[in-house]
């Protein structure tokens, strides 16, 4: 999560992987159509939470799964207010806390986190608002870290039991990473501007002696969790992201430290392309590295953030409204952030590319989801030799994002209402065909020059 005054362009910034159990995790991106008039009850299908649908809901786009028998979840995306929202981060809270405030079998769970917020919300801290009330209502059934933002802010809400919860606004000259574990600190209950919370937090806390310090409310200390698991799951990822982001405050800090600030300020003005590297890295240049040239126990110790379960990788892009209608930028990343490119579409559209949009659940290269999986695995399979080839690659179509973005806004700058919408659904279309045709060429390339790296080869004096 990067705040305006933190990023280089003023944007602000939402982000994140979202990785599967297995390797293979279908996705589509998709843009829902806006509604009106509806009578509809929500039934999820994964744990029949039921909640009686708004009769209006606006145009979004989301990634949802293909296979819907575990419900939508749709994750992320921007609907027509120009406000984001990235749901899903699992979290986890100690047993102290569960013990007093247990999940509701029935209640909020990641499948629907997108499906009943982003459609109806106007502004980053009104979605905290609306999921707030949700969760008073329905009760949570897990753990879950949400973003939301806006042209001017950025929020970052943690549901860690049944009920309770906090949120803190980034702020706009600064950063937060979180990596699967509460990160949240100090909550201000003076600042309600900066600062929000579910009802009787701070009497639940008092009533059940759950406050571990003497003199400060540190959510952290008092819902999180500071385990074995968090040591080499969790905190090496932070680490690592600061560490590149901050890299003249974080001398001293180590992999497994379990203190490391939510909130820093950004050494430098912080760029997408910075944002992505965080998102494709591997402890990339560490001994930690698992693609690297460390020792075996050295190179397995740590979960690096890219993985070959990421099933997509999102970053949401909100420019200043007031100086492009168009300012909504969903890059979009499917499979393997390492090996593959983060796709700029312009989220004030109705349609996505037929590649995005119709996925199968099978490998067939004319969907862009199995197309960047195909890739991933070729370069994986001779890293050493390809792997150069795929960052020029991600490199050049990096440049190519960035003229093409130029290109848009300055015609963009010329049109309003539907024929703007018009125009950036049709651009969508065309970058996506671009990134389609790059990939392929890459992806046939390495496969005719994989042939010759095979290990059924025999080289025989030609004289015998």
């Amino acid at each position: 999560m990067v705040g305006k005054k933190a990023s280089m362009d003023g944007s602000t910034y939402i982000s994140r992987n979202e990785d599967r159990v297995v390797a293979i995790h279908p996705k589509r991106f998709f843009v829902q159509p806006a509604v009106t008039g509806r009578k509809e009850t929500y039934v999820s299908p994964y744990n029949h939470l039921t909640v009686p649908m708004p009769a209006d809901g606006m145009r979004y786009t989301s990634t949802p799964n293909v296979d819907q028998s575990e419900g939508p979840n749709e994750e992320d995306g921007f609907n027509e207010a120009n406000v984001g929202e990235s749901a899903t981060e699992s979290v986890y809270a100690n047993e102290r806390v569960l013990a007093y405030d247990p999940f509701v079998k029935n209640g909020f769970a990641e499948d629907s986190l997108t499906t009943l917020v982003l459609p109806f919300i106007h502004s980053a801290r009104e979605g905290v608002e609306y999921l707030g009330n949700l969760i008073k209502e329905y009760g949570s059934a897990e753990g879950n870290g949400i973003q939301f933002n806006d042209e001017n802010d950025v929020w970052y809400m943690e549901i860690v039991t049944g009920h309770m919860w906090v949120a803190v606004r980034i702020p706009d000259d600064c950063y937060a990473v979180a990596a699967n574990q509460i990160a949240i600190q100090d909550i201000d209950f003076d600042d309600p501007d900066n600062y929000m919370w579910a009802d009787g937090i701070q009497e639940f806390v008092a009533d059940n002696n759950l406050n571990p310090d003497e003199d400060a409310w540190n959510f952290r200390h008092i819902f999180g969790t500071d385990t074995q698991k968090d040591h080499h799951y969790n905190t090496p990822r932070v680490w690592f992201a600061q560490r590149y982001f901050s890299p003249s405050q974080t001398k001293d800090q180590t992999p497994e430290d379990p203190e490391m600030p939510f909130i820093r300020k950004p050494d430098r003005k912080l760029s997408v392309e910075d944002i992505q590297y965080v998102l494709k890295s591997h402890y990339n240049e560490t001994k930690y590295d698992p693609l690297g040239n460390g020792s075996d126990f050295d190179r397995h110790v740590y979960r690096a953030i890219s993985l070959s379960r990421t099933a997509q990788s999102h970053i949401l892009q909100m420019r200043d409204n007031k100086k492009f209608g168009n300012a909504g930028v969903q890059w979009v990343e499917m499979g393997v952030p390492s090996f593959s490119p983060y796709v700029p579409f312009f989220t004030n559209a109705t349609d996505t590319a037929e590649s995005y949009r119709e996925v199968p659940e099978k490998m067939d290269l004319k969907s862009s989801f199995w197309l960047y999986e195909a890739l991933a695995t070729v370069v994986e399979s001779h890293y050493s030799e390809f792997s150069e080839e795929n960052l020029d690659y991600q490199k050049n179509l990096s440049e190519w994002a960035r003229r093409k973005i130029a290109e848009v806004d300055k015609e963009a700058a010329n049109l309003s209402g539907d024929a703007l919408t018009e125009y950036l659904t049709k651009q969508n279309k065309e970058i996506a065909d671009h990134y389609n045709q790059e990939t392929k060429a890459l992806l046939f390339k390495l496969l005719t020059d994989g042939a010759e790296l095979s290990k059924l080869t025999f080289k025989m004096d030609p004289n015998l």
